[in-house]
C-alpha cells in the first residue's frame, strides 16, 4: 500500500520561514520553522525542511509557497532599480502617481502617445525617444514597466513598446494593462512600477525553493499563492509578481479562518515586519483592488481586502519627535536575535554601556540582500565594505573611531537595501520581561539599558531609572498594543468603504480613546452619565496568528474588550493557509457607448464597434471567457471552469428614460492545481542580474 500523498506549504517572511505537511484530510502532520537569511533564502528554506520527517517528503504531491518578502519590500520602500515609460502621461499624472517617492525619477520618462477614452490614438507613439531611453539605462536597471495612458481602453502602444524593449534587451518588461482593467493612470503606473520592482525579488525565492526541491527529489508542482489567497504556478508569478505582494496576507488570512473555525472574525497575522489585518464575514474575505492598502501605497491589484501596517515583532523602537515614542515602519535585527547568533555582542554592548551615551549604541550592521545590480552600482568603498559584512556584524560606533570611510559606506548600504542595522525592538522587550525566551534575554537587557539611556540623555525623553530595564519595555509594549488596537479600529471603519482614508485616520484616534475608556473602565462611565459607551467588534472576535501573536495581541484585545482566539498553529497559518488555495483567474471586458447606437468592446486587444448592444456583449463575453481559461491553464490549472458575470451601468433620465451607459464583462475560471510535475523553463535573471 503506497504513502498517502502530503502537501507541503512553505512561508518565507521576514523574519521566519515556516514549513507544513497537510494531508489530505487537512491536517498538519508535520512543521517547521528556521529564521530566514535574506541574503541566501535557500539557508533559511532548508533548515525549515530540516525539521519535517525526511520519508514524508517523498510523498509531496504539491508544493506551495507564499511570502511577505514583496510585502515588506512595498513597506520598507525598498526594490530593485527600474525603468518607467508613460507614453501619453501628463507631468502632473507622474507627481500624483507617486513615483517620485518609490523611484529615481532619472528613470522615469512620458512620451508622445497614449489613446482617449474611447481607445483612439491621441498621437502616434514615439518609438525612437522610447527606445534611446531603455538604452540609455538598461545597465542601471534590473526591469522595465510601460504603462500607456487609456491603456486599458487600448493597449496597441504598451504592447509595442514590450515588443521593441524585448527585441533589444533581456530585460523584464511590465505592462500596465495585464495588472489592472480600471481608469486611474497616476495608480497604474505605480502599479506597473511595482511589479517590476518585485521580479528580483520573486525571482530569487523561486530559484532558492527550486534548486532545494532537485536536491531532495521532490517532484510536484510549485505553486505561489495571489494576494486573492488563489494559486498560480512560478511561470506566472514571476510575469505578474505584483499579484504576490498580498501573497503571506492572504495565506494567513486562509489559514487562520481554517485553523480557528470561525465564520465571522477580525484576522490579524503578526510577523517581524508587519502586521496584517483583514475582516472575514461569514467565512469569506472581501476582495478588492480599491482598498488594498500597503504601508503608504495603493497599488492596483485584486486582493483580500487587507491593511498591512509597518508594525512587526522586529519594528525599530526609536524617538519622533514630539510623539516621543513610535515603533516603526523599519525593520532591524534585534539584539537579541543578534545574541543568539553572535554571542560576542554581550560584550560589545557592555562596552558601550561603559562609554558615554551615543545615536550609535546598540548599532551593528550586517549584509540583507545580495541582489548583484545593486552590487555593481556600489563603489569600491561599499563593495569592499559589503565584504566585510558577509563576513560577520560591524559594530558602527567602534567603525566610526577605526573607518569613517567604511562607517559612511555602511549607511549607503542599508539605504540601498543591501545592508540592514540592529536596533531595540518590541521583540527585545518582551524577552525583558520573560514573555519570550527563544533568543538571548540578557542581550536583550543591555540593549534595553542602551536604548533607554539614550532617551534620557540624547533626545531629553523618559523618566526611568538608571540600571532599569523593564520599565522601558514595558512602555515599548504598551505602545505597541494601543498601535494594534488602532490599527483594528481603523480596518472596522474601512470595512463598509464609507470613509475616504483621511477621514478614517482622523475618527481613529477620537473612537480608540472611546473604546479604550469603555473597555478598561465600563462602570465608571455608567456611573459619570457619559453618553458615549462605544463597544468594539462585539460579535467579531480578534483571531491572531503569527509567530508573536501571543505575546502582543492579549493586551490589544483587552484595550479593546474584544474576544481573542490564538488558534492551534498558529504561529504557520501562512504556510497552512498556502495549501488551501485553488487557481483562480480572470479576464475583464468593458462595452461602452460613445456615441448612441454605437457600441465598443474594450479587451485585451484593440477596440471592437458594434451596432448591436447584445452583439458587442457576445464578443465581450467570448473574448473574457477564452482569456481566463487561457490563463488559468497557464497559471497551471486542471479541470478548468469558468463563469461568466454581466453588470450593466445604466441611469434613469427625464425625457430618454433609462440610458445605457457602459456593460463590465467578467470572467472567473477556476480549477484545481495540475499534479503534473513542469520543471518548467529556467528562471533567467534580467540582462543586470546575473
Amino acid at each position: 500500500m503506497s504513502p498517502p500523498l502530503l502537501k507541503l506549504g512553505i512561508d518565507t517572511g521576514g523574519t521566519y520561514t515556516d514549513a507544513v505537511l497537510v494531508d489530505s484530510e487537512h491536517r498538519i502532520v508535520a512543521s517547521g520553522k528556521c529564521l530566514t537569511t535574506r541574503h541566501d533564502l535557500t539557508v533559511g528554506i532548508e533548515g525549515a525542511l530540516d525539521c519535517l520527517p525526511s520519508e514524508t517528503l517523498e510523498t509531496v504531491s504539491l508544493v506551495a509557497l507564499s511570502t511577505t518578502l514583496s510585502t515588506n519590500s512595498v513597506v520598507e520602500g525598498k526594490g530593485a532599480p527600474v525603468a518607467v515609460l508613460l507614453p501619453g502621461y501628463s507631468e502632473d499624472q507622474v507627481v500624483r502617481s507617486g513615483l517620485s517617492e518609490l523611484l529615481d525619477l532619472e528613470t522615469v520618462t512620458t512620451l508622445p502617445g497614449g489613446h482617449d477614452a474611447l481607445g483612439r490614438e491621441r498621437e502616434p507613439l514615439d518609438e525612437s525617444a522610447a527606445l534611446a531611453f531603455v538604452e540609455r539605462h538598461r545597465n542601471r536597471v534590473s526591469a522595465v514597466a510601460v504603462s500607456s495612458l487609456f491603456g486599458v481602453r487600448n493597449p496597441a502602444h504598451e504592447s509595442r513598446l514590450r515588443e521593441l524593449i524585448r527585441e533589444r534587451t533581456a530585460l523584464p518588461v511590465t505592462c500596465g494593462h495585464e495588472l489592472a482593467s480600471a481608469l486611474d493612470a497616476p495608480r497604474r503606473a505605480l502599479t506597473a512600477a511595482l511589479n517590476a520592482r518585485m521580479i528580483p525579488v520573486i525571482q530569487q525565492l523561486i530559484l532558492a525553493v527550486r534548486s532545494i526541491l532537485a536536491r531532495r527529489a521532490i517532484r510536484a508542482p510549485l505553486m505561489m499563492v495571489k494576494g486573492d489567497g488563489s494559486l498560480i504556478n512560478t511561470r506566472t508569478a514571476l510575469e505578474q509578481p505584483v499579484g504576490t505582494v498580498l501573497s503571506g496576507p492572504a495565506a494567513s488570512v486562509v489559514g487562520a479562518c481554517a485553523l480557528s473555525g470561525i465564520r465571522n472574525a477580525i484576522i490579524a497575522d503578526m510577523g517581524g515586519t508587519t502586521t496584517d489585518i483583514a475582516v472575514v464575514s461569514d467565512g469569506v474575505p472581501e476582495l478588492g483592488s480599491d482598498g488594498v492598502r500597503i504601508g503608504d501605497w495603493k497599488p492596483m491589484v485584486e486582493a483580500v481586502r487587507v491593511i498591512s501596517v509597518g508594525l512587526g515583532g522586529d519594528s525599530e523602537v526609536r524617538f519622533s519627535g514630539g510623539s516621543g515614542l513610535a515603533v516603526g515602519p523599519r525593520r532591524v535585527v534585534p539584539l537579541s536575535l543578534l545574541g543568539k547568533l553572535y554571542p560576542e555582542t554581550g560584550a560589545a554592548l557592555r562596552r558601550q554601556l561603559e562609554n558615554r551615551p551615543s545615536r550609535r549604541d546598540n548599532r551593528f550592521a550586517l549584509p540583507l540582500e545580495a541582489n548583484q545590480k545593486l552590487l555593481g552600482r556600489c563603489d569600491p568603498q561599499e563593495r569592499e565594505t559589503w565584504e566585510r559584512l558577509a563576513r560577520g556584524p560591524l559594530e558602527l560606533e567602534a567603525l566610526m573611531g577605526e573607518d569613517r570611510g567604511a562607517a559612511r559606506a555602511v549607511g549607503r548600504l542599508q539605504r540601498k537595501g543591501l545592508a540592514i542595522y540592529s536596533g531595540f525592538t518590541p521583540s527585545d522587550a518582551a524577552h525583558v520581561l520573560g514573555l519570550c525566551d527563544h533568543w538571548d534575554a540578557g542581550a536583550a537587557e543591555l540593549a534595553a539599558l542602551l536604548w533607554a539611556r539614550q532617551m534620557r540623555h540624547i533626545y531629553g525623553w523618559g523618566r526611568w531609572s538608571a540600571g532599569d530595564a523593564r520599565s522601558p519595555s514595558r512602555q515599548v509594549l504598551e505602545q505597541v498594543s494601543r498601535r494594534l488596537s488602532r490599527v483594528l479600529i481603523e480596518a472596522g471603519l474601512h470595512q463598509h468603504r464609507r470613509l475616504d482614508e483621511s477621514e478614517a485616520a482622523r475618527l481613529t484616534g477620537l473612537l480608540a480613546e472611546l473604546v479604550f475608556e469603555s473597555a478598561e473602565s465600563p462602570d465608571r462611565l455608567l456611573d459619570s452619565g457619559s453618553l458615549f459607551h462605544l463597544n468594539f467588534a462585539a460579535d467579531y472576535p480578534l483571531v491572531g496568528v503569527g509567530a508573536p501573536s501571543s505575546v502582543f495581541f492579549p493586551d490589544a484585545a483587552n484595550h479593546l474588550g474584544v474576544e481573542l482566539c490564538l488558534p492551534d498553529h498558529g504561529p504557520v497559518a501562512n504556510a497552512y493557509g498556502a495549501v488551501m488555495g485553488s487557481v483562480v483567474q480572470r479576464a475583464q471586458a468593458l462595452v461602452t457607448q460613445p456615441v448612441h447606437g454605437r457600441f465598443v468592446v474594450h479587451g485585451d486587444s484593440e477596440p471592437v464597434a458594434f451596432d448591436s448592444l447584445e452583439e458587442a456583449v457576445r464578443l465581450a463575453e467570448q473574448q473574457v471567457s477564452e482569456s481566463a481559461h487561457k490563463r488559468a491553464e497557464a497559471a497551471g490549472a486542471r479541470s478548468v471552469e469558468v463563469c461568466l458575470n454581466r453588470k450593466d451601468n445604466r441611469v434613469d433620465h427625464d425625457l430618454d428614460g433609462r440610458l445605457f451607459l457602459e456593460t463590465r464583462v467578467t470572467a472567473t475560471a477556476t480549477g484545481r492545481p495540475s499534479a503534473a510535475f513542469d520543471p518548467g523553463d529556467p528562471v533567467l535573471l534580467g540582462e543586470n542580474d546575473g
